[in-house]
């Protein structure tokens, strides 16, 4: 009898809580229930530490999403890593991750969030480094330190909440909503969010972390790590004043257009992918921004589905190419791995809002909630630019990864992927096809009438068309060819680096310092501390030492010269 591996368990253990909690979150939504939990742990005299747990339908679908793309992150991950010495290493790490998750979910509590959101940010560094070299490790660090920066405005937040008697912020948000605390205490909890969904000017370390292996990028870039900070937004929305939420809009707006446009330049499929998880995650930030939390919730569940199948197909295809990233070596393999080209192609359409599969429900009626919204004309056009964007590197992945002729070595062996690897992928392809209807019907149980004039109506249809049509043209141009190719660089360039905000986050933020560090030392430390200091004491006694040495060593002149001196000097002592 062949031994249970801890894949194998670890995807059943989870698989079976993830259905419970779904289960348990349709009976919230159904019957409108919250639970608050409170667990007395510590009882001693008169004072006790309790820890609070909410129990919503919010919390216990999210809940559910999270064990059920974990669980079968974990089923395909037992082939992936199949040759991997350390596996039992990376689960422990994975089931921490999804426990850190869990404790930011469930608890209306700043104490039990600021542990949940650091255990995230350590267990994601110890991931990111996971394959040790040097890229690796700046990776880790990029993204570790970015994500400090939300955790010191988290503990601003306790810090400040002192003043309210309690850390459970659920109590006091619509209570205190206007006042200069909460408005404080808004400020620092979006700042927080911004770091850890990568917003700008935070969005650096999100493509960096890349670094990762491909079934962590599937569970950290779907419905973990970067929809913390989409989640603890949406708990505290009630809170946001217009000021802040207009803020959030513009950044949000910017981190769509500059993730959308980025992505259309780069060669990486891992980073490509990235790029459109940061736009997605700006969408369901604007979402928030403009007031409709329940529908950024929604985006968030329906995103998490098909952004996790389309790691999971990058992870085959990378896998089936000897661990090649660059699309340019790929082309034709819709005939080579047939059934991971169609969960590629299900899920890029699910992201671009292709009727009925999971996207659609969601980015659809986001797109039309806002046409009818009070929205600036700036942040109008780029939500619906970034739309068109979003389809055009669609298409031009298509074309690159599935179109044409094999790129790669002339002799090489291309086969689909794994057993496991499949049936992984089978669970979400499934969701990904139908879990957007489902929670259409579960989230909206009662119809919204939206009435927008045909033009605004066919806006989206016309951007998406268009984007569609100039990625599938665009990616078979050759800029080398033309006289304006300088130009050409120069754009792609700048695009293509994320408005060159991975150098201002790295050289940007070291250079200064560095700099300040090299004077200093130069003219302090090698300079005029050594002149006063150690080198000077030492030149002083060491010239003494010099003229010490050539009285003892001169002529006869000068012993008779001391001898009279000693004389005069007598006499003038005695008399």
């Amino acid at each position: 009898m062949m031994p249970i591996s801890i894949c194998f368990a670890s995807f059943v253990f989870l698989f079976g809580l993830g259905l419970f909690c779904c289960f348990w979150g349709v009976y919230f939504v159904l019957c409108d229930l919250v639970y608050f939990v409170d667990w007395g742990i510590v009882s001693l005299n008169s004072g006790s530490v309790v820890m609070t747990f909410l129990f919503d339908w919010m919390s216990l679908l999210f809940m559910g999403f999270v064990f059920i793309i974990s669980s079968l992150v974990i089923l395909y991950s037992d082939d992936y890593m199949s040759g991997d010495l350390n596996i039992f290493r990376f689960i422990m790490l994975v089931l921490m991750f999804v426990v850190s998750m869990l404790f930011l979910i469930i608890s209306p509590n700043m104490i039990s969030i600021l542990l949940g959101w650091d255990g995230l940010g350590l267990v994601s560094y110890c991931l990111v480094i996971y394959y040790q070299n040097v890229k690796s490790y700046g990776a880790g660090m990029l993204t570790v330190l970015s994500n400090r920066i939300g955790d010191v405005a988290l503990l601003m937040v306790i810090a400040w909440m002192i003043n309210f008697g309690s850390w459970n912020f659920i109590y006091y948000l619509e209570f205190l909503a206007g006042s200069a605390e909460m408005e404080l205490i808004s400020f620092l909890v979006v700042l927080a969010a911004m770091t850890k969904s990568a917003q700008i000017p935070f969005s650096s370390w999100l493509p960096a972390a890349m670094a990762a292996p491909t079934p962590v990028s599937a569970l950290v870039h779907s419905s973990t790590l970067v929809t913390a900070g989409v989640y603890l937004l949406i708990r505290f929305s009630p809170s946001f004043s217009c000021l802040l939420n207009t803020i959030l809009l513009l950044v949000s707006a910017l981190t769509m257009f500059m993730a959308g446009l980025g992505a259309n330049f780069e060669y990486d499929l891992k980073k490509i992918i990235a790029l459109s998880t940061l736009s997605q995650l700006g969408l369901m930030i604007m979402t928030v921004s403009v007031g409709l939390s329940s529908l950024a919730f929604f985006h968030l569940l329906t995103h998490a589905l098909f952004k996790a199948l389309l790691f999971m197909c990058a992870g085959g295809v990378i896998h089936s190419m000897g661990d090649s990233q660059d699309i340019r070596f790929m082309g034709g393999l819709s005939v080579y791995m047939p059934f991971t080209s169609s969960c590629l192609m299900v899920s890029s359409f699910a992201l671009c809002g292709m009727p009925f599969l999971a996207g659609f429900y969601s980015s659809d009626f986001i797109l039309e909630m806002i046409s009818m919204s009070y929205v600036n004309v700036f942040g109008f056009l780029l939500l619906f630019v970034s739309t068109g964007l979003t389809v055009c590197y669609s298409f031009r992945l298509f074309y690159f990864v599935l179109c044409g002729d094999f790129n790669f070595v002339s002799l090489y062996s291309m086969v689909d992927t794994n057993y496991n690897m499949v049936m992984g992928m089978i669970g979400l392809l499934v969701l990904s096809v139908l879990g957007g209807g489902a929670l259409m019907w579960l989230i909206c149980p009662t119809p919204s009438v939206i009435c927008l004039p045909y033009y605004l109506s066919f806006l989206t249809f016309f951007f998406v068309s268009l984007g569609g049509l100039i990625g599938y043209e665009m990616a078979g141009f050759n800029f080398g060819d033309y006289l304006l190719s300088m130009y050409c660089y120069r754009v792609s360039s700048f695009s293509g680096s994320m408005w060159f905000m991975p150098f201002f986050s790295t050289y940007g933020v070291s250079f200064g310092p560095l700099g300040v560090g090299y004077s200093s030392m130069r003219v302090l430390d090698s300079g005029w501390m050594e002149y006063f200091g150690g080198q000077g004491l030492y030149w002083l006694l060491f010239n003494l030492g010099s003229v010490n040495q050539w009285v003892q060593h001169s002529s006869l002149k000068v012993f008779l010269g001391f001898f009279v001196m000693w004389a005069v000097l007598l006499l003038v002592l005695i008399y």
